[in-house]
This record gives C-alpha cells, structure tokens and sequence, in this order.
C-alpha cells in the first residue's frame, strides 16, 4: 500500500464519484478505478458499494475512512515540521477580533510572535463577537478574541485581559461636571442610552441598575464603537462601551467617566475551535500569547 492509494480513496470516499474523484486528481477514471481495487485486493475486503448511478462507503470502508485521514494528516503535519526544522515556521495565520482592546493586544502580540517566526504572514479581520464566531465555526479563521460571555460549547477559551466599562458624552453634557469622577448607574437613569448591540451585552448592563429598581432607557443599539463614539458626540445619547473606546472618544473630544459598579468590567478571550485541527502555526501562535498572558499575571 502506497501513499497515493490512500489519496485516491479519500477522494473518491469525498466524491462519491469515480469520474469527479479523476477530476478532481488530475487523473483518468481507469487507472483511478484499477488503483482502488488494487487497496482492496490488498485489505482483502470492499471498500466501496458500486452502483450505476452513485458510490457508497461499506462499514469497512468507513472505518478505513478513518484511518486514512489519520495518516494524511500525520503525513502533511510531519512535512510541515520537517521544513519548519530547516527553514522556520511560515504559512499564514488567520486571525479574526472583536474591536476595542482587540486590535491593540493583537498587534503586540504578533510584533513579539514576528520576532521568533519571521517567515508568518498574517490576516486580520474585525468585527463583533457574534461574527467573529461565526468565522471560527466556519472554519474562516483559526485564532480569535471575543469579549464575555463565551459560548465555551465547541471553543477552547483562553481569558486573556479585562477593562472598565465607561460613559461616553460631549464636554456640554451635565454629566460632565464630574468628569474626573466615577459615574453610579443610578446617574445614568435621567439619560436616553446608546449601548452595544449584543443582547448579552444589553443583560450585563441591566444588572447594573437592579439596585436602583429602575430601568434604563436605551436610545440606540451600536454594534460598532466608532458610530457609537459619533452619535454620543452629536447629542444622540450617552454610550456605554469597555474602556478601549476612550482613545476614539478623546480624539472626538468628548468625556469619559468610568462605571462604579463591581460588574462594570469587560472580559476578553482568545478563543479557537476545539474540533478543528489547527495549523503548526496557530498552535504556536496560542502558546506564545499563552506565555505572554502568564508572564503579565505572575
């Protein structure tokens, strides 16, 4: 048994097709065909059910199914090492994250990964929690960093950094009279709110108010810090965002005052997908951000 009968199985187990399987190898269906009874001559057993108009898998098929993806990947990851030993590691990471603290930590991080693996070349995609783990369910990505709560249903999840939750409003607003001071939520129930447009992130901020037995009124849900930063600064509403809106805010020349409540604090985590295999170089990618995550805590 050779390499290429594996090949050609699983392509023809995925095609479910002679013809399309050929297709697909840059081969003739004959000597395709002649290959697949060959590996069954030789496990001495039937791997395909054959029919006129379509293929499918035995129970030992299926099993060999199995088998064969091992040792495929076995081979591709041991090649990839081989010429990592010889030549560093490459290939491109794919990395989606949520904004705020985000694209901050992320481009600290690859700066330091940069230095150790200068041969990696990196895509970078941003956009909010929700999206960006639909992109690591659809396998468009490898590494990712969400804000809490995790769905830890399918991820491997690493915390990796917190903020304070702020109010964001223009230097005119009244609010703005103790800039310098920590704003109670309960100072927040006379002003229309413009909040993040993640539900869980609407529940989180409720809980702030249960002391106050009043509910506060939301003007707006903003998915992105940038329009919500905008709206705040013309009058729109006050905007409830993690701390990493506060340079965008400055920049806009509006105030900032901090949350004063136990749980006004945003959470961040790398997340990946625990039934995809990751490259060598996602792999590596985590425990070095592993490493970086514990040597800022200790």
């Amino acid at each position: 048994m050779e390499l290429r009968h594996i090949r050609y199985f699983k392509a023809v187990a995925e095609e479910k097709s002679f013809t399309r399987a050929a297709e697909k190898l840059n081969i003739a269906q004959p000597p395709l065909s002649r290959q697949i009874q060959d590996l069954e001559q030789e496990l001495d057993t039937k791997l395909f059910m054959r029919s006129p108009h379509k293929i499918t898998l035995t129970k030992e098929g299926e099993l060999f199914l199995q088998y064969a993806n091992q040792i495929l990947d076995l081979v591709s990851r041991s090649s990839e090492e081989v010429r990592e030993v010889k030549e560093g590691l490459q290939g491109t990471l794919y990395i989606a994250s949520v904004e705020g603290c985000g694209p901050r930590l992320f481009a600290q991080w690859i700066s330091s990964f940069q230095k150790k693996h200068p041969h990696v070349q990196y895509n970078l995609w941003n956009g909010n929690t929700d999206d960006v783990n639909n992109r690591v369910t659809k396998g468009l990505c490898e590494v990712a960093m969400i804000t809490a709560p995790y769905n830890k249903e399918g991820y491997e999840v690493l915390p990796v950094f917190q903020e304070p939750w702020v109010a964001v409003f223009p230097e005119d607003h009244p609010l703005a009279l103790h800039k310098d001071e920590p704003l109670a939520p309960e100072e927040l129930i006379p002003y229309e709110l413009l909040i993040p447009s993640r539900e869980s992130r609407k529940s989180e901020i409720d809980k702030w108010f249960i002391e106050t037995g009043k509910t506060p009124v939301i003007r707006g849900r903003i998915a992105h810090m940038m329009n919500a930063c905008e709206l705040s600064r013309c009058g729109v509403g006050v905007a409830i965002y993690p701390a990493s809106i506060s340079n965008m805010a400055q920049n806009a020349g509006s105030c900032i005052r901090r949350i004063d409540h136990p749980d006004a604090m945003a959470s961040y985590a790398l997340i990946w997908n625990k039934n995809h295999q990751l490259s060598r170089t996602a792999e590596s990618f985590i425990e070095h951000v592993k490493s970086l995550v514990n040597n800022s805590a200790s």
